[in-house]
């Protein structure tokens, strides 16, 4: 029975967690201080000292970052940074190296992989292991043709077959690009197609809550809407031999593996394509996001090593599917010799302590999730520090949505009273964060600690002007490493442009509402767009507009995802029907039959509501973040101006639709 964990009203800034002087002395981040007053003679006494030179002087220290982690490139770089401008900055010009290269430099008996599913019990890869897998499947993509720059798509659960496959294709200087296998036909094709994948690699399904879904139907479909694929690879999952025969151009994963001691690393530049991410926006296309080799192996070094404090012994776990960023984060704990932890399933199956056992079973030192999945514990009432046992656990990580002051006191009275929770916010555009755990400074409620090094962040208001203690847009000031190269299919920069730096010139304007406070700390409010945002899965609501205005009923419509500050609410889906047409049951069972198996069953509406017309602005965009703020609560003078509205009386609908779910 689901019970409400009620410890009371947490308030914000209270403090929860203080390093002791042993933590901060052998943190990996008071190491790099000493390095750097060793070998560049810069002393620092506080974490916010160091801060300040890595954005003050970003090319001395992404410089020390290279050297420090020693970083193995082919030909030397000429310079760290062209310029600080943005768009348009280019890092350390001249260097070759590769991703997969650094990512397999340990080849020991050590454990690289460990993963569990629903299906597979707990198994090992170790380094030596991982080697020689993605030799043999290196070896196997070559021999199929694919070569540097080409694209391999990959429709596949959270398995150590994935990761190898991603490290085989980086290997060759080839472009990685993952859907998730819940996600539905339209959503796949919608990616793929963008990005002309010459290989597919799947599954033949996937288990998830205890339920088997089959995929290889889906997948012939898919097939004829990429015609650039050549090879369709199928890794069994469900059963040991799937049947292909009536798949076309398919070949089963064993028979891939070609022989081969030894891996051909194809040296590429800093900023050749390593992976193309898609985050949606609301309006057009899944934006396909481009990050390089080098970046993202700067950034993610730096992270994981001096923000979350991991180094060769540690057991890192974060709990995501390859659609989500967070998967692409967790693989690059492997360039420091990290054991990472791979779970596929339902966090929530058989119960709520699955990923809790998970982290105990394999000795976990880190573990990461999704503040909704913190949120979700609180109220199933469970206590995992009374039923697990947490040991080696050191650090516990957050990120997705805000995560309450009452999350983080959950996971101080019912996780581990001494640990070092880390909420972080990032995003998928630079698949890093922003700001994050610092294991420097005090853990308090609500709060992100600092800003990550190399990263200078405003909150912005409307005026771009910064502001302290106040809600504003959250921008970045200067460049990272592992922005976007570019967008896939956009190579005059306008679509990238357009995404960061329409709003405030030469700034990075990222979506989010935060609060910076006057300890250089953080407060998370959620997204200023309308991303949806269900169950961990994020869907641009263009995507689902592209699903039900397919409908020869519906003739316009809009759809409004009432979660907030971490909670997840209900998806409302607002339409205007053809004339003659009623929202019937059946009509209602239809859309939410199509949604489910389009996009993914955590995207069909929770309500659905039939209305005269969809309020849009003067430039016919849908009034989304506004009908949000409305609904929930907001008075509609605070929201929006009449007067830029095209049918203001549209607003109507959503004005009383407030009160009444209000009154409810």
């Amino acid at each position: 029975m689901e019970q409400n964990y009620r410890l009371g009203p947490t308030a914000e800034g209270t403090l929860l967690w203080e390093p002791s002087e042993q933590y901060r002395s052998n943190a990996n981040i008071t190491r790099f201080m000493r390095w750097l007053n060793e070998t560049r003679q810069l002393r620092f006494d506080s974490y916010h000292e160091l801060w300040r030179w890595s954005v003050d002087d970003l090319e001395s220290f992404w410089a020390a970052i290279w050297d420090y982690f020693q970083i193995r490139s082919k030909t030397p770089y000429s310079k760290v940074l062209t310029g600080r401008h943005m768009p348009g900055a280019h890092w350390f010009p001249g260097a070759t190296l590769n991703f997969a290269e650094l990512a397999l430099s340990r080849q020991d008996p050590h454990p690289a992989i460990i993963s569990q599913s629903e299906i597979r019990p707990l198994a090992t890869v170790t380094y030596s292991e991982l080697y020689k897998e993605v030799a043999s499947v290196a070896a196997g993509l070559r021999s199929l043709g694919v070569s540097k720059g080409d694209c391999v798509a990959a429709y596949m659960p959270n398995i150590s077959e994935t990761v190898i496959a991603f490290l085989a294709t980086v290997s060759i200087g080839a472009i990685w690009s993952a859907c998730a296998p819940e996600f539905g036909e339209h959503s796949v094709v919608e990616r793929f197609q963008q990005i002309r994948p010459k290989v597919l690699l799947t599954t033949d399904g996937y288990r998830y809550g205890g339920k088997d879904h089959k995929r290889l139907d889906a997948v012939d479909s898919i097939q004829q809407l990429l015609p650039t694929l050549e090879y369709v690879i199928i890794v069994p999952y469900l059963k040991d031999d799937p049947s292909i025969d009536g798949l076309p151009k398919s070949i089963l994963w064993n028979d891939v593996k070609q022989r081969a001691q030894e891996i051909r690393f194809e040296a590429v530049p800093f900023e050749h394509p390593l992976w193309v991410l898609f985050s949606s926006g609301t309006t057009g296309l899944p934006k396909p996001i481009v990050h390089g080799h080098g970046g993202i192996a700067l950034e993610h070094l730096k992270c994981h090593s001096l923000h979350l404090n991991l180094g060769s012994e540690d057991r890192f776990f974060w709990f995501t599917t390859t659609g989500w960023m967070m998967w692409n984060f967790l693989v690059g704990g492997l360039l420091q010799g990290t054991t990472i932890l791979l779970y596929d399933g339902s966090a929530g199956y058989p119960d709520m302590g699955t990923l809790w056992r998970f982290a105990q079973d394999t000795g976990a030192t880190y573990f990461g999730a999704s503040a909704p999945y913190i949120h979700a514990c609180m109220k199933a009432g469970i206590e995992p520090r009374k039923e697990y046992d947490f040991e080696r656990l050191k650090g516990l990580g957050s990120t997705g949505a805000p995560l309450s002051p009452e999350g983080f006191q959950w996971v101080y009275d019912k996780v581990k009273p001494d640990i070092h929770l880390g909420s972080v916010s990032g995003g998928t555009d630079v698949c890093t964060g922003f700001m994050g755990p610092v294991p420097l400074l005090p853990v308090r409620a609500g709060e992100i600690q600092a800003m990550c090094l190399g990263a200078r962040i405003e909150a912005y208001d409307l005026h771009g002007k910064p502001v302290i203690d106040e809600v504003g847009e959250l921008v970045l000031t200067e460049p990272l490493p592992s922005m976007p190269l570019y967008f896939w299919n956009d190579p005059q920069g306008v679509r990238y442009r357009e995404s960061y730096f329409e709003v405030f010139q030469g700034v990075w304007r990222h979506g989010d509402w935060i609060k910076k406070t006057k300890r250089a700390s953080f407060v998370i409010y959620g997204r200023s767009d309308s991303t949806l945002n269900r169950g961990g899965v994020r869907m641009g609501t263009s995507e689902f507009y592209t699903v039900v205005e397919d409908m020869n009923e519906v003739l316009d419509s809009l759809v409004i995802d009432t979660g907030h500050g971490g909670e997840e609410g209900r998806l409302l889906l607002f339409l205007k029907l053809r004339p003659g047409t009623n929202l019937d049951e059946e009509l209602r069972g239809r859309i939410r039959a199509k949604l489910r198996t389009a996009l993914s069953p955590r995207h069909t509406p929770d309500e659905i509501y039939a209305i005269p017309e969809v309020p849009k602005t003067l430039n016919d965009k849908k009034l989304e973040v506004p009908v949000k703020r409305i609904i929930t609560g907001e008075a509609e003078e605070n929201v929006l101006n009449r007067d830029s509205i095209a049918n203001p009386q549209a607003l109507e609908f959503f004005v009383d639709l407030a009160g009444n779910l209000g009154n409810r």
